[in-house]
């Protein structure tokens, strides 16, 4: 029988609620990105500054080091390290927390009398939000030099451990899927289906594999936030330390909750499943409905307790919006995954419960839409943001999965509707929704076998058994065969009543597999069922993924630390010298160019009484920040032409009014300085 599609004219379902969702959602959420403010930053904690600053020149060297971040980091002994030129540890050890008004600021101390040269200040801590983050830059004593130290090129958490922790992520997520969304299926969709053994076996699968991602997720947290190295998974001193940690606290709380959900398995899938008195089984579906979803809650808590959510701006908000958004997903995409294995591996599930779940997902998607909102606001907050950096793109890419999804639970919708029309009338239909449970078949297709199947689920036989089946029973209820059950032993008849039932499933899986409105509701669950794979792969990397907003910020911050040059205009001087000796009068002239902080260029000029170019044995220059102790911070210009001197590098470290010190040596014994402030940056 060729399946025809599903026409998308006026139908039972006759709101087109998909549509309005997926309007909803773009529109909510480009409006919420016109609206985002210019706020702190959200998650993942970012260097925004440092004394002193990345690439910067002192003349003596600074008794600490100070590195300023976006959020609140832990840190360990080891987290910051300084290493001079040599590749030799220069600070004293533990870091000291020196924030203040609202400043997230950490320094360590450095060894007395440390000689000139470039040193590397290299960091590594755990962000709020439970990420790794670290970095590195450099800062010169008196003068760059060559150092041994190579900047690291690796990311936290990288390597074969950042590997296995992140897959165990994307296990946990997809677990709590399974298992929330299963459940719900099962107590808001089909009841009957508590007694499926397929829908049986993919909740407790689900259960199986977030409980064996969080105990993964926790071995593997002190080499993923440390050394890297997978042999410290299984370090007790280190799994200690990571128990006293927020994120160590979540997993070990999120086991415990999963201890009560294999409970709430048991229950759901024994007593409730074989419970038939109706009000009996209507007070355990409230008892279960209330338990499960404290337990759901409980769990989505976990993720919410420990990441993006819990620092930044209004966590107070952020927190219970993350639970509910994590429900939704649970309840949509584990919702439709139990629907795809209901359609394919039960021979029973009636229409009214693809419409129920249809209702479902429709609520979950609307959930979704205004916690994404708010979500997207929140860890975007501007357009370049959504545009420039990998997180926003990743959204992006969301969004347009999210529709096309929504696109196709539209087309499964139109099929389910031409399931309901073919139910009987509007009054059937309704008296179906009310008595699903006890008519499972409301939905069976013409020509499938009149009976009920047999109590229990029912497990689909294969084309052989079946036709073997079907000889035999006919055979066994021709007229006159020996074969009646009438006088028949035990064994012959139970045989007979297997094979029977046999025929029965084998009947009713081809009417099911000829009917072509089931076959194309499957084909399209299927598919909605690819997409939210792929939907859950990329929502699980935003999750490590630092957030568009925090990372414009971290940009700013380096942009300061790297000093770049803050022009003040370029600095003309005209100074007169006598040396006192003879010929040992004259004027140098001086440009220092751009006249900012960073890279200058310095170009000087010397002219005698005559104003004509006058060549002596040796010029020098120093700069003093006497404000700040900085310097002097000499340069030494190299002869071009007779009278001119040039120095190309000459690194002013930071703003303010600087003394330029010129030194003029007319003859052996004849020298002076001539000092001068100046404005420079």
């Amino acid at each position: 029988m060729t399946a025809t599609a599903p026409r998308f004219g006026p139908s039972p379902v006759r709101r087109p609620l998909a549509a309005v969702a997926l309007l909803a959602a773009l529109t909510s959420l480009l409006f919420g990105l016109v609206l985002a403010g210019a706020s702190p930053a959200s998650a993942h904690a970012a260097l925004t500054g440092s004394d002193p600053q990345d690439g910067a020149v002192v003349a003596t060297a600074p008794e600490e080091v100070t590195l300023t971040f976006s959020e609140q980091i832990a840190l360990d002994d080891d987290s910051i390290r300084v290493l001079d030129p040599t590749g030799e540890r220069a600070d004293t050890g533990a870091p000291r927390d020196l924030t203040s008004g609202g400043a997230v600021r950490y320094g360590v101390q450095l060894h007395n009398g440390l000689p000139d040269g470039t040193y590397t200040v290299a960091w590594q801590a755990v962000s709020a939000d439970s990420h790794p983050v670290s970095g590195a830059f450099t800062f010169s004593v008196g003068a760059p030099s060559e150092t041994t130290v190579a900047l690291p090129s690796g990311e936290a958490g990288g390597g074969l451990v950042g590997a296995l922790y992140g897959i165990a992520r994307y296990a946990a997520y997809a677990g709590f899927i399974l298992l929330a969304g299963g459940s719900a299926f099962v107590l808001a969709c089909w009841q009957r289906g508590a007694g499926a053994r397929p829908l049986q076996r993919l909740v407790v699968r689900g259960w199986v594999t977030l409980t064996a991602a969080t105990l993964a997720m926790l071995f593997l947290r002190n080499p993923y936030t440390g050394s890297g190295k997978l042999a410290d998974a299984f370090d007790l001193d280190g799994l200690q330390s990571v128990l006293d940690t927020k994120p160590g606290a979540a997993l070990v709380s999120r086991l415990l909750l999963l201890g009560a959900s294999a409970l709430f398995i048991a229950v759901l899938f024994g007593a409730y499943a074989k419970r038939e008195d109706e009000k009996e089984k209507r007070d355990l579906t409230f008892g279960l409905a209330t338990g499960g979803a404290v337990i759901a809650a409980g769990i989505a808590g976990t993720w919410a307790l420990a990441e993006h959510a819990s620092t930044g701006i209004q966590p107070g908000i952020a927190m219970p919006v993350d639970v509910l958004h994590l429900l939704a997903v649970a309840a949509w995409l584990g919702g439709l995954t139990a629907l795809l294995v209901a359609l394919y591996r039960t021979p029973d599930v009636p229409s009214a419960a693809v419409r129920r779940f249809s209702r479902v997902a429709f609520s979950s998607v609307v959930v979704l839409a205004a916690t994404g909102l708010y979500q997207s606001w929140r860890q975007v907050g501007s357009w370049s943001a959504l545009t420039g950096t990998r997180y926003g793109q990743l959204l992006l890419v969301k969004v347009a999965l999210v529709g096309v999804l929504i696109g196709v639970a539209w087309i499964s919708r139109r099929w389910t509707a031409r399931l309901t029309e073919r139910s009987g009338s509007a009054d059937d239909a309704d008296s179906a929704d009310d008595a699903d449970d006890a008519d499972p078949a409301v939905s069976r297709p013409p020509g499938s076998a009149d009976s009920a199947p047999p109590a229990g689920p029912s497990v689909p036989v294969p084309e052989s058994e079946g036709a073997e089946a079907v000889a035999s029973v006919e055979a066994s209820d021709a007229p006159g065969s020996a074969g009646a059950d009438e006088g028949v032993a035990p064994e012959r008849a139970a045989q007979l009543s297997r094979q029977r039932a046999a025929l029965t499933a084998t009947k009713e899986k081809r009417a099911r597999d000829a009917d072509p409105d089931r076959s194309g509701l499957r084909r399209s669950v299927m598919v909605e069922t690819g997409i939210a794979v792929v939907l859950l792969v990329v929502t699980t990397i935003l999750t490590a993924t630092e957030p568009g907003r925090t990372e414009e910020e971290a940009a700013r911050g380096n942009s300061t630390a790297a000093a770049a040059p803050v022009t003040g205009g370029q600095v003309n001087l005209s100074l007169p010298f006598d040396t006192g000796g003879q010929s040992g009068k004259g004027t140098v002239r001086l440009d220092i160019s751009p006249g900012g902080t960073g890279s200058n260029s310095v170009h000087l000029w010397i002219d005698g009484p005559d104003e004509r170019p006058m060549d002596v044995p040796e010029v020098k220059l120093a700069f003093t920040l006497e404000s700040k102790d900085i310097g002097p911070l000499p340069v030494v210009p190299d002869r071009l032409t007779e009278g001119h001197w040039s120095a190309s590098g000459v690194q002013i470290p930071m703003a303010g009014d600087w003394k330029v010190s010129v030194t003029v040596r007319t003859s052996d014994i004849d020298q002076t300085t001539i000092d001068k402030n100046v404005k420079i940056g």
